[in-house]
């Protein structure tokens, strides 16, 4: 393998790297506007999800 076919092979795993750390973040994200809206929803009158 070259040298250019390693530097693309690091930036490859550096950019997915990237991609896993974003797709976790909004997941995060997703589960604590879900847990929000489930403790919250009974008190503001907002219909429940379940």
């Amino acid at each position: 393998m070259s040298w250019l076919g390693i530097v693309l092979v690091v930036i490859g795993v550096y950019l997915a790297l990237k991609v896993v750390g974003f797709v976790l973040k909004l997941a995060m994200w997703g589960l604590v506007l879900f847990g929000a809206y489930w403790f919250l929803a009974p008190y503001l009158g907002l219909p429940q999800l379940f």
